[in-house]
């Protein structure tokens, strides 16, 4: 944990769900942060929950703005970068295909882009998906060598992010400009309340007293806490950083163990374990494509990194819904955020 202690860390994306953690998280690691992102989406995110407005510096703004993105990084002159920065939404990128791959895509180009030009060493992590393999909705967990493609608007701009970096690394890489890619699972934990996202809407549901509706209940995914891949991406940035040769400058998946990739119904009922309620299949055949079945391998990240999931199933959908509830009655969603943190890094 030391080894954050003072580097400067620029993270995009510190205004949404898993930003907001990663922001909590490398302030307890007393780092100097700054984010780059859009507002806030509602007045209940977790980012504003945390006060992170006031905490650390940061600035709002599309990183499809090519000079203002560029002059951001510029003034704060990170050693490090936590590229979260996206349209992360499947059915979203249906209405908005165009502008979702000009964020994830271009985005992605004008952030590398602008780390190309500066003066000073600096390690990249650009953070992708599990999506962005070819789903060929066979049983086997996803390699990093498996191909890439993405069928929805969201999955395919995000494997050519995963192209884009490549050819950064390739083209422009070197000693002082280090570039890896890292591929999550779907990640779950109190304080994410993004519309059309299964976690949120079943909160949603639970607090009025709704039945749930599922999709796809029979859907297969590979759910994490949102503090395991986050534990990844700094434990690939550290030991990416400190290596040299171009060690560990290439693309992981960080996801949980084989046993943890359970349905969607089966995730509904373990909430339900925590939170008492009723869900109901809603499944339509006539519903956009989304995937039915994801699941990858972490073998690399565990060898090369030394890096395994923390939390089991249970105890990443137990502290999800502890969250949640403990919030709803009162609690300070900014001090239960650190005592989970200060759980998580006593168990990893």
């Amino acid at each position: 944990m030391s080894f954050w202690k003072d580097k400067k860390v620029l993270i995009t994306g510190h205004t949404g769900f898993k930003g907001a953690w990663l922001s909590e998280l490398l302030i307890g690691r007393e780092a100097e942060i700054s984010g780059i992102s859009l507002p806030p989406e509602g007045t209940d995110s977790l980012f504003s929950q945390l006060s992170l407005g006031t905490r650390m510096a940061g600035a709002f703004l599309d990183i499809r703005d090519a000079a203002a993105l560029e002059r951001a990084v510029t003034d704060f002159a990170p050693d490090f970068v936590l590229h979260l920065a996206a349209q992360s939404l499947v059915r979203r990128s249906y209405r908005d295909p165009a502008g979702t791959w000009a964020t994830n895509v271009m985005g992605t180009v004008h952030l590398l882009d602008a780390l190309r030009r500066l003066e000073r060493p600096v390690t990249a992590v650009i953070v992708t998906t599990d999506k962005v393999y070819e789903n060929n909705e066979w049983a086997y967990a996803y390699r990093e060598n498996d191909p890439l493609c993405g069928h929805d608007p969201y999955s395919a701009s995000k494997a050519a992010c995963e192209l884009a970096a490549a050819s950064w690394r390739r083209s422009f890489g070197n000693a002082q400009f280090k570039i890896a890619t890292a591929r999550a699972g779907n990640v779950i934990g109190g304080g994410d309340w993004a519309e059309d996202r299964l976690v949120p809407d079943i909160i949603r549901a639970l607090r009025s007293g709704a039945s749930i509706e599922i999709r796809n209940p029979a859907s297969i995914r590979p759910w994490q806490h949102v503090l395991d891949p986050l534990h990844g991406y700094l434990t690939l940035a550290e030991q990416m950083h400190t290596a040299s040769g171009g060690r560990f400058q290439t693309g992981y998946n960080f996801g949980p163990e084989p046993a943890d990739v359970h349905s969607v119904g089966t995730l509904a009922e373990t909430i339900l374990k925590h939170w008492p309620g009723h869900w109901t299949d809603a499944s339509d055949p006539e519903a956009l494509h989304e995937a039915g079945r994801l699941s990858l391998s972490i073998d690399k990240a565990r060898c090369d990194l030394g890096w395994a999931p923390a939390w089991r199933f249970e105890d990443a959908v137990e502290k999800t819904i502890d969250w949640y509830r403990l919030v709803d009655g009162g609690a300070d969603p900014a001090r239960l955020t650190r005592d989970q943190i200060a759980t998580f890094e006593a168990a990893a």
